[in-house]
């Protein structure tokens, strides 16, 4: 099963967690000085905070996958669609460690569709995801540091 992602960069983390708990209803599944996360059933979300110095709003969305073939089957929907991808294995982002695939919309929003194999200790810091666009879809696309 599917779980939409959605990863907000904010400015205040102990205001933009005492909003979105309220917001949802309920507190964070992980919190961390920098990090907070809310793995959510209603509606299946998993939803993001990181306040670490970068530009707040949209930091990127994202489709995390139960299993590796899930993963596999949504790679291969991009790369059939002659979409951008860039892949990541064990990626360590975000206190947990990841195989992932990187894609941009038309308007240059980075997606990240993932797996995670475990938690670990740390935010971690995955390696900078810049994509070329491979089609007439995605002109002028950009992205900037993205865990």
């Amino acid at each position: 099963m599917k779980r939409f992602h959605v990863h907000l960069a904010v400015e205040n983390l102990e205001d933009s967690i005492r909003f979105y708990s309220a917001l949802f209803q309920a507190a964070p599944t992980v919190r961390e000085a920098d990090y907070a996360k809310w793995m959510l059933d209603d509606p299946r979300v998993n939803f993001a905070l990181s306040a670490r110095g970068r530009e707040p709003g949209l930091d990127h969305l994202g489709i995390q996958v139960d299993f590796g073939d899930e993963l596999e089957s949504v790679r291969q929907g991009l790369s059939a669609a002659a979409l951008p991808v860039e892949a990541q294995g064990r990626a360590a982002c975000c206190y947990a460690e990841s195989d992932k695939y990187w894609s941009l919309d038309p308007q240059g929003v980075a997606w990240e569709a993932f797996h995670t194999l475990k938690s670990i200790p740390m935010f971690g810091a995955d390696t900078v995801v810049r994509l070329e666009p491979k089609s007439a879809c995605c002109p002028g696309s950009k992205t900037g540091d993205r865990p």
